[in-house]
This record gives structure tokens, sequence and C-alpha cells, in this order.
């Protein structure tokens, strides 16, 4: 799955516990009649790939749906869910046009009025 949007937000690393356990979020607002702020967390190797990133950029992140189920003291059991990105890539403004390049105007192209009527082609039709 993926996720397109701008970048609002862009936190520090994070790091929990004894064993070292990094996380660090990311949100991207999605471009839509009603834009969604998500969070995304990148953890552990994965934080280090919002370094070149900034806020304001447009982006496109790969993302896993996590889903974990925890049983508190009072023995409810409670669901958790996250969203894990795994890759981040800059989304260029100019690619929503196709990079098709632009039709220069038509007064750059020379009139054609020299044809021959007479001139034979090899063209079958």
């Amino acid at each position: 799955m993926e996720v397109q949007g701008k970048i609002k937000v862009i936190g520090e690393t994070q790091t929990f516990g004894t064993n070292g356990f990094r996380k660090r979020e990311v949100v991207v607002t999605t471009e839509e009649q009603y834009p969604q702020h998500i969070m995304i967390e990148f953890v552990q190797d994965k934080t280090d790939l919002l370094n070149n990133y900034q806020v304001g950029q447009q982006v496109k992140i790969n993302i896993n749906l996590r889903g974990r189920e925890w049983v508190n003291p009072q023995g409810e059991t409670k669901y958790f869910n996250s969203i894990q990105g795994w890759r981040i890539e800059n989304v260029q403004q100019d690619a929503s046009n196709g990079n098709v390049p632009p039709v220069p105007p038509t007064e750059a192209f020379e009139p054609v009025d020299n044809l021959n009527k007479d001139e034979h082609d090899d063209l079958p039709f």
C-alpha cells in the first residue's frame, strides 16, 4: 500500500527500552477533497530514510498496516493499529502533467506552400 501527499511534520528519532528500539514519525497530508493527516512511523534502521526530507515536500510512502492485541491488567483485551513506512520517495511537481514538453506556438512552424501536386509518391494509399 502507499500514501501520497505533502509532509506536514517530521519528528525526531526516539529511542525506547534497553535494547535501543528506534522510532520516528512523519505526518503526511493527502491532497483530496477531504485532506487527511496520516501519521506514519518508521522503525529501527528505516528511521534514517527521513533524513533527506523536509516539511512541505511531496512524497509517496510505501506502508504496511500493523495490528496487535494487548490484554490490560484488568483482563480486557485491546487492539491497536499502526501504519509503518518502509520506503519513501520524492514526487516531482511536474510529474502530474506526464512530463510532456510544451507544444511551440503555431508561429514557430513554417507554412508548407511549395507542394508539387504533380510529384508522385510511393505510398500505397
